[in-house]
């Protein structure tokens, strides 16, 4: 006796499963039916997105860009060969100080020309990873909030906590000051400044203020950010072939 195969799917209508399968996933997760093909690029990509999570894992309904994923892709575009130039596109509330910290210091510290783009808001910890590139930029209506360090949970009231705070706040301060045009006074005057956010301390500076302040280089979109990227690669090729003519 044979078994009858009136039951089972034609191979025609499994493939077609598949595709409507694979459509509503793209659907799903960019809204789009399919993705614009693009050539192979020499520049990489990399965006910091909400709050940066570090070594306490914050609740799944946040938007959320995890340190873990993204130091091994630094460290990948700095070995790749082909990869020739970094774009950081930020649009973070900030997070964890010494994650934002470490992020910063790997963009800061990349061999090929890196340039940051802030996009709706660069704040808090966000502030270092925007200056941390060769050259930065922010939208004209972006945003960037710069405070003091807080901290949350349960906090020792005794003059080490305070003496911790303070250190950690330094670090913030000499690494902005380090990377940017804005004085280390000019930038304890914003971080510092009461009024100017409701019920709390600090500065709220947008596009050309940020400029201004002396913390971003120009105001500017994706368009001049890939552009300066390119003139900086051209650069760093030119410098390279003269060291190797001499």
């Amino acid at each position: 006796m044979t078994q009858s195969n009136q039951n089972q799917p034609e191979p025609n209508q499994d493939q077609d499963n598949k595709n409507k399968g694979g459509i509503l996933d793209k659907i799903q997760q960019l809204g789009s039916t399919n993705v614009p093909a693009m050539e192979e690029s020499n520049i990489h990509v990399l965006t910091i997105i909400g709050q940066i999570e570090g070594h306490m894992q914050l609740p799944p309904q946040n938007k959320t860009t995890k340190y873990e994923h993204v130091i091994p892709q630094l460290v990948a575009a700095e070995q790749n060969s082909k990869i020739e130039g970094l774009l950081l596109i930020l649009n973070t509330v900030g997070g964890d100080v010494e994650a934002g910290l470490a992020l910063a210091e790997m963009v800061a510290s990349m061999t090929k020309p890196t340039v940051t783009l802030v996009l709706g808001g660069g704040h808090s910890i966000g502030v270092p990873i925007a200056v941390a590139g060769t050259h930065s930029f922010i939208a004209e209506s972006a945003t960037m909030t710069i405070h003091p360090i807080r901290l949350t949970g349960l906090i020792i009231g005794v003059p080490q906590s305070f003496e911790y705070m303070d250190k950690m706040q330094d670090r913030v301060i000499n690494f902005v000051t380090q990377h940017s045009s804005v004085s280390e006074e000019d930038f304890k005057e914003l971080m510092l400044s009461k009024g100017n956010l409701t019920r709390d301390i600090g500065t709220n500076v947008i596009g050309t203020d940020a400029v201004k302040a002396g913390l971003i280089n120009e105001v500017g979109g994706l368009g001049q950010a890939i552009k300066k990227l390119q003139e900086l690669i051209d650069e760093q090729k030119q410098q390279m072939q003269g060291d190797v003519v001499q």
